[in-house]
């Protein structure tokens, strides 16, 4: 008896938006509001900061920072200019799982707090879901697909810290209801507000961006990057003059960095020759004697994004530019499903370049530009400031002033989020624990093996195999793309064999793998929080952990005034961190000997996954708190100017004393490293989990 295959994720989102009344596809443009187009819904479902219709208990916001060295997530890009085949071009060295990893650090930003899920997602088109017999099967609701997945309370997020009655509301409803700017090293929020260009004698003229045809780029592009067998491209100079000449020089050597070019007679014709001027290495090196010595290295400038996370962003400028994108830097990372400003610096490339995309790209500006002698670094922000709507919320305007005023006055629970832990039946903390106890066929286990949630068919096709079979070149038959974290543990495993799992499992990339014990990690914290809180309050007492400049020291009897709980750190666990001295001391090493690890001995064989520690502050208080109750009717208007908007010269909205629905408007700032989920949890009491979501509230499946 064959049972039913599972829905894919693409036959859900599709019922989703049918019965939601979604339009089948929406027009893409600077503004584009309302739900999005279907790869949209498929990222809100797998937890990027989705946005879903919710009674009480139904929530998801974006992250504050994500900022992990060298992250890298390959996504089909959608652009004015780009073709669907172009799409499938981008960068194949960059992973396409879902991962966003780094370190748990307090106020770091050493760490990537990107959703995870170890799961593919990549641009190829969905299994088209029927059985053999070449009938649909049952549709099973998204309810149904997530009921195994996690709740808050599986992760140790037990507590609050406010007393108010909780409320319901919708929470980006529509990607342009969350803002996010970033917060720069010297404590200024980054705006766009100036497209302006930086007079330069030196540039070259508008023309070096427009004197190449369409189809001479192509031929100099592939010449750029050795896809052909030609050693140079030849050009016509159809107006021979020696003005036309000079910007073709100037054009091919600006926009095809490694190229170097020489004029030639042909039968009485003048060409410019294009050549490779010094191998392949010359394409990572934009030229240095083509820049101007009289100015920084490094073009700054604003960047604002719309539904779309930082590292798709560089990928789709490096495109665009023909260059690498290792020559762009940031100092951290924003998510897809927000309207995100935030500085990006890139090497040697002139702000007149980066202002002529602002003519072809959709749902980017560029602006604010500068000339500076540094690259951006990550983690050298302070934060980001959260402009945040929440939708036909049901609180009275007594209750909104008490959590707002709770949130401002004494802050939220600096839990790790949920999409810290993944999104399926197999949480990311269990392959963590799993690594640290050097169980290395339970870790291939674990990632491999057939599990409840929403997937893309194919990797459920692929889990099968490998259940049926446990031949990883089986499985990898089963997989149209390989990039994802099951797709590189099967490679390693057919290349190494299954009795070098650990060898296999290096083949995922080194950011990736320290995702999971960083989930670990932030499993332990959460619980130990909730114990603290649960057991002490929110007053500090003696024996709690404090930090002085970098360094933890413990609170001692005779200067228990001189602290408050916002003083307070929590460990994560590690060889070199130091445990409160009180009874979450003990519940440390209990929850560690449970997990048959030993917290006295943290550090691992293989060096990689040897855990430090890091301590954490238990409760964050936001700045910069503001908000407003406002009314609408039209639930499709925007209810706040965005940068572009006020670029544009749009009048703010202006709101009726009354109206169908009420909105809630926040403002809020959050240092580095910590969830701006956990500060909408606080205000609306509920439990931010997907599970939670859909089995409180299945009315949106309607």
């Amino acid at each position: 008896m064959r049972l039913p295959a599972r829905r894919s994720l693409l036959q859900v989102a599709s019922a989703l938006l049918l019965r939601s009344g979604a339009p089948a596809s929406l027009p893409l443009g600077p503004r584009s509001q309302a739900p999005d187009s279907l790869k949209c819904f498929l990222g809100s479902l797998k937890m990027e900061m989705t946005s879903m219709s919710l009674k009480r208990g139904c929530l998801a916001v974006e992250d504050n920072d994500s900022v992990a060295p060298e992250e890298t997530k390959k996504q089909k890009v959608s652009e004015c200019c780009l073709t669907r085949s172009q799409d499938g071009a981008e960068n194949d060295c960059l992973p396409s799982s879902e991962i966003k990893p780094g370190p748990p650090e307090v106020e770091s930003a050493k760490k990537g707090e990107k959703n995870f899920s170890g799961q593919v997602q990549e641009e190829e088109e969905e299994e088209d879901g029927l059985s053999e017999a070449g009938q649909e099967e049952e549709p099973e609701s998204f309810a149904d697909m997530m009921k195994h997945g996690l709740t808050e309370l599986d992760v140790g997020i037990t507590k609050f810290v406010s007393s108010h009655q909780g409320f319901s509301g919708i929470l980006k409803e529509r990607y342009s209801d969350f803002i996010v700017h970033e917060i720069g090293k010297d404590g200024r929020i980054s705006h766009l507000d100036d497209l302006s260009v930086p007079v330069d004698e030196e540039d070259p003229s508008e023309d070096v961006v427009t004197v190449l045809t369409d189809e001479e780029k192509q031929q100099l592009e592939e010449l750029q990057l050795f896809k052909n067998k030609e050693t140079s491209v030849a050009i016509e100079v159809i107006e021979d003059t020696k003005e036309k000449r000079t910007v073709i020089h100037q054009a091919i050597k600006s926009l095809f960095p490694g190229l170097e070019t020489k004029t030639e007679d042909r039968e009485g014709r003048k060409y410019i020759v294009a050549y490779h001027a010094a191998g392949k290495k010359a394409l990572a090196n934009p030229r240095k004697h083509f820049w101007p010595k009289s100015r920084g290295s490094y073009c700054h400038f604003v960047l604002y994004k719309e539904n779309k996370d930082t590292m798709d962003a560089i990928n789709v400028l490096s495109k665009y530019l023909r260059v690498k994108p290792n020559i762009f830097s940031y100092m951290g990372t924003k998510d897809k499903r927000a309207i995100t400003v935030q500085e990006i610096a890139v090497l040697k490339i002139s702000a007149q370049r980066l202002a002529h995309l602002n003519k072809c790209l959709m749902n980017f500006k560029l602006g604010n530009f500068s000339y500076q002698k540094n690259p951006l670094k990550l983690g050298e922000l302070q934060g980001n400031h959260f402009t945040v709507v929440l939708r036909n919320i049901t609180g009275t305007d007594e209750q909104v002033q008490q959590a707002m005023k709770s949130l401002k006055e004494i802050g939220f629970i600096n839990y790790y989020g949920m999409q810290r832990f993944g999104t399926t039946a197999v949480p990311t903390y269990q392959v963590g624990r799993a690594i640290l106890q050097n169980s290395w066929t339970e870790v291939m286990d674990l990632i491999l093996k057939p599990r409840s949630g929403a997937e893309k068919g194919y990797l459920v096709k692929c889990r099968e195999e490998w259940a049926k079979t446990k031949d990883p070149d089986a499985a990898l038959r089963k997989l149209p793309v390989k990039r994802g974290v099951e797709g590189q543990l099967l490679r390693g495993l057919s290349k190494y064999g299954m009795k070098n799992i650990v060898s296999a499992f290096g083949i995922i990339p080194r950011n990736n793998r320290l995702m999971y014990i960083h989930s670990y990690q932030s499993y332990v914290w959460n619980n130990m929080v909730s114990k603290r809180i649960e057991d002490y309050g929110l007053k500090p007492v003696p024996g709690d952990l404090v930090l002085k400049g970098a360094t933890a020291t413990y609170i001692e009897e005779d200067d228990i005034n001189n602290y408050s709980i916002h003083d307070v750190v929590m460990p994560l666990p590690g060889f070199d961190v130091i445990y409160p001295k009180h009874k979450i001391s003990e519940a440390y090493r209990e929850m560690l000997t449970a997990d048959n690890l030993d917290i006295d001995n943290m550090r691992h064989k293989i060096r990689d996954y040897s855990l430090s520690g890091a301590y954490r502050k238990i409760i964050i208080r936001p700045q910069n708190v503001s908000w407003e109750v406002v009314a609408y009717d039209d639930p499709k208007i925007p209810l706040f100017n965005t940068d572009v908007d006020n670029l544009e010269g749009k009048p703010p909205p202006v709101f009726a004393s009354e109206g169908k629905y009420r909105a809630l408007k926040m403002d809020f700032s959050l240092p580095p490293s910590t969830y701006a989920t956990m500060a909408i949890r606080e205000v609306l009491k509920m439990d931010t989990s997907i599970k939670n979501q859909t089995q409180l509230n299945t009315n949106w499946l309607r």
